[in-house]
């Protein structure tokens, strides 16, 4: 990273420009994060406690919670502590590392997913030979890539972003470190790094998405070709939550980041990052335990065991 920057700090607007809407705004994404975070602790401590559930479908699921908790844990209770103290500063270092550890957590959650993709399409695909495929080093090994190839993109992204020279204004129009609006502050030529970014980012969320959607194309022929039709919808209701994860998590991504920072709008991309940054992780834990009669048993049996 260069240090050339004159900038030693940034300021956060916050989740309003508008002064009077910010404490009802900080209240709301308070209840929200909470609601987000226990939702998935729950998860967590549920799959961990009871041993039905230790099956890679699971164990996926835990590590899906445990991204949720990091990144929205990231980015929320700073920007809820700025708005309520009324100092919306955040420090340049403060903010290259806020940036890192969220794109970390955002591109191993779209790594994970994919594994999550392969995971059911085996079971469904090559049911005979799942228990030998996905053993527990196999999901070992899938989790620990997912962590190491988010790292490396975040490293990559992070350099693009700050490799830049900033020597003021110093707003960031968002309420967390984004690369985008960061990128407008630039006082030098953003474009060549704009489209290196969008490039690598495109081509790993499409790549991704490309390997996710041949497991379904694979789990759809297979589903198919059962002629029970009880058969057809217990096989596909396996891996139906993990179909709506994915739908959330890739709509809300792409709009927010398969964009040029020219086309950036600070409105639009305050609302986009809402739902990717906050409601899609609070969601994910409705959405995996709904319809999920095992995940229903062991959160009964967390709740009641601990009164």
């Amino acid at each position: 990273m260069t240090n050339e920057t004159t900038v030693t700090e940034f300021i956060l607007k916050g989740f309003s420009d508008m002064p009077e809407l910010k404490l009802i705004s900080t209240i709301f994404f308070l209840f929200i994060y909470l609601f987000a975070f226990l939702g998935n602790i729950s998860v967590i401590a549920a799959v961990t406690r009871d041993s039905h559930l230790h099956i890679p479908m699971y164990f996926f699921l835990k590590n899906l919670s445990f991204l949720d908790v990091c990144y929205t844990t990231v980015i929320i209770p700073k920007a809820m502590i700025n708005s309520l103290k009324g100092s919306e500063v955040i420090s340049f270092w403060e903010c290259v590392v806020q940036l890192f550890l969220f794109v970390m957590m955002c591109a191993a959650e779209c790594f994970l997913l994919t594994s999550m993709a392969y995971d059911r399409c085996l079971a469904i695909h090559k049911p005979l030979l799942y228990g030998v495929i996905m053993s527990r080093k196999m999901c070992m090994e899938l989790v620990i890539v997912a962590w190491f190839s988010g790292a490396l993109y975040a490293i990559f992204h992070t350099i693009n972003t700050f490799s830049l020279w900033y020597c003021g204004p110093n707003v960031i129009d968002h309420f967390f470190c984004d690369s985008s609006p960061i990128m407008r502050l630039s006082c030098s030529d953003s474009h060549t790094n704009e489209e290196v970014g969008f490039a690598v980012g495109g081509c790993i969320i499409l790549g991704a998405f490309a390997l996710t959607i041949i497991s379904y194309v694979l789990i759809i022929s297979t589903i198919a070709q059962i002629h029970c039709a009880g058969g057809r919808w217990n096989a596909f209701s396996t891996c139906s939550s993990h179909l709506t994860a994915v739908i959330l998590f890739y709509v809300t991504g792409s709009i927010a980041y398969l964009r040029p920072t020219s086309h950036y709008s600070p409105l639009q991309g305050r609302l986009v990052s809402v739902f990717y940054s906050i409601l899609t992780p609070s969601l994910n834990p409705v959405v995996y335990c709904l319809r999920n009669k095992d995940m229903q048993v062991a959160l009964k049996k967390l709740f009641v065991s601990s009164k």
